[in-house]
């Protein structure tokens, strides 16, 4: 466990016991759908037009999460935050501690503790998607994150679980139905007006999706940086990185410039996958696991300055074959360092997933968890450190996903089948009629466990 981590976790503690910076510092945006959230554990909430149209910065400072802000310095738990709480709550360190540690965050410590909670901020680390265009579709994303799930459920209907998972009239019910790419978006029209206020003073600038290549403002962001750097910026961009290859091309041609003419401080991409091969590409519908780890390697060689991030969600169907996937991060981080490079090439992040919750990892018994052990030991035992730089696994990595694991063997399991499991068979069932997979095919270790819950549907 870090010093850092800790010293700054006392930092924050003694301002308040649930002080968190990213709720001011940090902001995430939906712009096709008009939501935001001050990182992206919490749920987003809506943009009200209103307070967009007198201040463009109500894409983050919303009044309802001023008041989030307030009751943090008052030192409540606000409830949207959950994530970090389930984690501290079992004597761990949260993202609260690890966001706050970071190089955007801790300046604005003291800032932050002296200004009033309902000033307007200008955030220093960014997220921003622009459309949901996508050509993917996760198991567990949305309608209103990815076209191709909204094209699935438009056809099909919401599938068959006790939530109604995908359901689009929830979603216009809760006026989250996403504006389609071609049309005129308002909340897009307040980011580039906002844009070159937030541009000038930002550390951090992060383009999500939908799938970022697919879309023109994409392209834009990229071609102000190349006509107006920002050498103290750090840019990057999500992407699942088995886009059509004519649009990797122009990526390419692009981030070239970008990196080696020093347009910003550092460019990364962020990528993801759960898992390994046929599994991962269960998970991740659209994904070419191969083709993925080839256009990871392509970018390296052809982009030396780039990093990548992957964003490895832990679920209930990453467990099993989660060992041969380290393997393959390990061996990028080795194969692309180079000699004094003051970086590592590739970093893993992981996360657990908590929504929807039927595919999260607390579905599975112990029983099922118990290969997570394995897992953490393994990348403890391959740690970067003096003798190999940049090369291995950083220690923060390996004890990100070891909390996980300790989260997980300290619950009690439920006797009964809940109803969570149910709607994981459910879901399974459907997606193997909607997209022609076969689970049992690809799960094999997940036989006993579907079939005892299938005979009790």
């Amino acid at each position: 466990m870090s010093n850092k981590i800790i010293f700054i976790r006392d930092k924050l503690n003694s301002i308040s016991p649930s002080f968190c910076v990213a709720k001011w510092q940090q902001v995430t945006m939906h712009l096709q759908t008009g939501h935001t959230h001050s990182c992206h554990h919490p749920q987003p909430h809506k943009i009200p037009l209103l307070e967009l149209e007198a201040n463009p910065s109500a894409l983050h400072n919303t009044n309802f999460k001023k008041l989030q802000r307030k009751s943090m310095l008052e030192g409540h738990r606000p409830s949207e935050c959950d994530y970090c709480w389930r984690i501290e709550d079992t004597g761990s360190l949260s993202d609260r501690s690890y966001k706050s540690a970071e190089s955007w965050a801790t300046p604005h410590i003291d800032l932050i503790k002296d200004m009033p909670w309902d000033a307007d901020v200008v955030p220093s680390y960014v997220e921003v998607s622009f459309s949901s265009v996508c050509n993917f579709k996760c198991s567990y994303c949305s309608p209103q994150v990815s076209s191709k799930w909204m094209e699935e459920i438009e056809r099909f209907g919401p599938y068959p679980t006790s939530t109604n998972f995908g359901n689009i009239q929830w979603l216009k019910q809760q006026d989250a139905m996403p504006i389609p790419h071609k049309d005129e978006n308002p909340y897009v029209d307040a980011f580039w007006k906002w844009w070159p206020t937030v541009s000038q003073q930002l550390d951090h600038f992060r383009i999500t999706g939908g799938e970022p290549l697919m879309t023109k403002d994409t392209l834009k962001i990229l071609d102000y940086v190349i006509e107006t750097p920002h050498p103290n910026l750090n840019l990057s961009i999500n992407s699942n990185m088995c886009v059509p290859n004519v649009l990797l091309d122009k990526f390419i041609e692009k981030i070239k410039i970008v990196c080696t003419e020093n347009k910003v401080k550092q460019f990364k991409i962020f990528t993801s996958a759960d898992t390994y091969g046929k599994q991962a590409e269960y998970i991740r519908n659209g994904l070419d696991y191969d083709k993925w780890l080839s256009n990871i390697r392509r970018v390296l060689t052809e982009v030396p300055n780039c990093t990548f991030t992957i964003m490895s969600t832990y679920n209930a169907l990453s467990v099993f074959q989660y060992d041969r996937f380290l393997v393959d991060v390990l061996a990028i981080k080795k194969e692309f360092y180079k000699e004094g490079m003051p970086h590592s090439a590739l970093i893993l992040d992981t996360p657990y997933l908590r929504w929807p919750a039927h595919q999260a990892v607390f579905i599975l018994p112990k029983s099922l968890i118990e290969g997570m052990k394995a897992q953490a030991e393994f990348m403890y035992a391959n740690l970067q450190g003096p003798e190999n730089p940049h090369q291995g696994f950083f220690e923060w990595e390996a004890d990100k996903f070891a909390r996980i694991y300790q989260m997980l063997v300290d619950r009690e399991d439920s006797k009964e089948i809940t109803e969570e499991q149910k709607d994981f068979v459910r879901f399974v069932d459907e997606h193997d009629r909607r997209r022609g997979t076969d689970f049992l095919a690809t799960f094999p270790e997940l036989e006993e466990f579907y079939t005892t819950i299938k005979n009790k549907i």
